[in-house]
């Protein structure tokens, strides 16, 4: 009932397994034809090449940029790529002041537009808004600029003055110079376009980006935690951002019209103006309206990873080639394939027939980490670099590692006499406890080098990690199962010489079924006890009664020494000189039995022998030598 039980378990798993396959080629297979995914995974920019973007300081007059400044801007540009999905992409300074943006492939709109939107992010109050239209008439020159009173707050509307309200009347959101607004100093008023079609004419800054900590997106939840199916934008201030969002909330909280919203500026553009429904104590602002899951998150990336210490422009932006190419990658496939080989050819010479488990192991493997690759090419914008493809070779040692460790588990239970369906099983549990703790801490490694990595560190990283997860995927669902399997065939259950199983070979001395090897001198005297015990223990009812009678009679060699006749079993095990055939029980006449005092030595007795429903206890013949008395 057990085998059965296991070889049912075993057939399950492997159509579990495959509905995995299925499931996963099924999917890439969809995103190839229908969702802009490919057949192959994305190669990085070392393979593949792709597209530099140079970035330039905006500087105002006489300002300079310091290398601390250049370094916090690269370390929030690669923050920007990373969470627009783009994997593998390469970010440094040139000159000490340009930042140079290198991404694999050719990215799309989204993703240059996150990356060329790095100015500062501002939060300014709404002064005047309108809709955005083409202007019919030009600025006029020679306006006043200055305030006609002076202003209490940012939100007083003394910061309008004529030449303010020229440009706002005339401003072109269309235009590039509609961009340029984004370089009025943080403490005066400015004319900025929106998103939304919307144009404002915005007081000076009063809480910077620089103070937000974190913002994400999602769906908003009741106070009882019930779904409203609305998508919203939450934002995480700092404690200096909590105390100048508060006193930004408290006056606009009580402000009608326009004056009611506060502007969310990034690069001289309102990306949001929402209105101000409440006074914000705790810094956790909450951004609600008709988003959608791409607009929040869009909205709450640009909020996190915005607040840059200077302005940036786009200097130029070109397409480059492949730093390493088709060569470097054919070099990599080739260590991979002659590692695959070694393997290969270790496994048939160490386990012979057994060896294609390991293949076919490594094939499963193999076609799993390549679905999943292409998978995370299609929907996580991951690209396969060199790196990524060292760590996949690296994974060929660990995956065929964990069949070793299982084999080996294997042989030892059949040298200690298990058959071969017991042997499995007993090996399995053994085993599986050491290719966890294995694996597990190559997970914990790939995990902290993934986290503190950049670049293609991450990708080799992240490709030794999958791999690693895909390891115990293969050996839990495939390896096992096949195994159980396969212990049900008479070539490996009868353990054939090629198989790779057979205990002679493994030097195993207890043979199943209350039989014996002959003892070499190769095997060590303690298993030879441990089998006899274990033959003993093992024979069966039909066993002892075929044999004659219910016990086992060790014959011993006529040099053996004079012992008592009521020998134990364990002090048999243990003589170097037993011979250890296994005979039926004989009679055995009362020459073993204390003779009375008017007994004749000399005169034969009558013994009958015991029924097959006695128990008997082990018996030995005297020695030859032996004198009656």
């Amino acid at each position: 009932m057990a085998k059965s039980t296991a070889v049912k378990r075993a057939r399950r798993t492997l159509v579990w397994l495959l509905v995995i396959f299925i499931a996963l080629a099924g999917v890439n297979a969809a995103g190839a034809i229908w969702g802009g995914g490919s057949w192959l995974p994305k190669l990085g920019l070392d393979l593949e090449g792709g597209t530099e973007i140079i970035l330039a300081p905006k500087l105002e007059s006489g300002q300079t940029v310091s290398d601390d400044q250049v370094s916090q801007a690269v370390s929030i540009i690669r923050q920007r790529v990373d969470a627009s999905g783009v994997s593998e992409a390469q970010i440094s300074t040139q000159g000490g002041q340009n930042i140079v943006v290198s991404i694999p492939g050719t990215p799309d709109a989204a993703t240059l537009a996150r990356i060329e939107a790095s100015a500062k992010l501002e939060f300014r109050p709404v002064l005047v808004t309108d809709t955005a239209t083409v202007p019919t008439t030009t600025p006029t020159p020679g306006l006043d600029s200055t305030p006609t009173a002076s202003p209490t707050n940012a939100s007083d509307l003394s910061w309008v003055t004529p030449a303010l309200e020229d440009q706002f009347l005339n401003i072109d959101c269309t235009s590039t110079a509609a961009t340029d607004a984004g370089q009025a100093p943080a403490n005066q008023p400015l004319v900025a376009c929106g998103d939304d079609g919307a144009k404002y004419i915005l007081g000076p800054v009063e809480v910077s980006g620089e103070t937000v900590t974190n913002a994400t997106s999602g769906v908003a939840q009741t106070s009882s935690g019930a779904s409203t199916g609305q998508y919203v934008v939450n934002i995480f201030f700092n404690g200096d951002g909590t105390t100048e969002f508060a006193n930004v909330t408290t006056r606009l909280s009580g402000l009608t019209g326009a004056q009611n919203q506060f502007a969310i500026v990034l690069d001289g553009k309102v990306i949001s103006a929402p209105r101000t429904l409440a006074v914000i104590t705790n810094g956790e602002p909450q951004i609600s309206g008709n988003f959608t899951a791409e607009t929040a998150k869009t909205l709450a990336d640009q909020l996190k990873f915005g607040a840059l210490p200077i302005s940036f422009t786009v200097q130029s932006q070109n397409t480059i080639s492949a730093t390493l190419g088709s060569t470097q990658l054919i070099s990599g496939l080739i260590a991979g394939l002659i590692g695959l080989i070694l393997v290969v050819g270790y496994s048939i010479l160490q386990y012979r027939v057994l060896g294609a488990v390991t293949i076919a192991s490594l094939v499963v493997a193999g076609t799993l980490t390549f679905l999943v690759v292409d998978l995370l090419s299609w929907r996580a914008g991951f690209r396969l670099s060199l790196a990524g493809v060292a760590g996949l070779i690296v994974a060929i040692g660990i995956t065929a590692d964990s069949f070793i460790v299982y084999f080996e588990r294997i042989r030892d239970e059949l040298r200690d006499g298990r058959g071969l369906e017991s042997a499995v099983q007993a090996g399995w549990k053994r085993a599986v406890r050491t290719i966890f703790a294995s694996d597990f801490i190559n997970l914990m490694a790939a995990v902290v080098l993934y986290i503190l990595a950049v670049g293609s560190v991450k990708g080799f990283a992240l490709t030794l990690g999958m791999t690693t997860i895909i390891d115990l995927v293969v050996v839990i669902m495939f390896t096992h199962p096949i195994m159980t399997l396969l212990a049900e065939l008479p070539f490996f259950r009868d353990g054939h010489k090629a198989s790779g199983l057979d205990p002679r070979q493994l030097g195993a001395v207890y043979r199943g079924r209350a039989q014996f090897k002959t003892p070499t001198p190769a095997v060590a005297r303690g298993k030879q006890a441990s089998s006899s015990r274990e033959a003993a223990r093992r024979q069966t009812i039909a066993e002892r009664r075929a044999a004659g009678g219910s016990t086992l009679v060790i014959e011993s060699p006529p040099e053996a020494p004079e012992t008592d006749a009521s020998v134990t079993e364990s002090e048999i095990d243990r003589s170097p000189d037993v011979d250890a055939t296994v005979t039926a029980s004989e009679p055995v006449n009362d020459a073993a039995t204390p003779l009375g005092p008017n007994d004749d030595a000399n005169a034969p007795t009558d013994s009958t022998p015991p029924t097959p429903s006695t128990p008997k206890p082990p018996v030995r013949k005297p020695s030859p030598k032996r004198k009656k008395r």
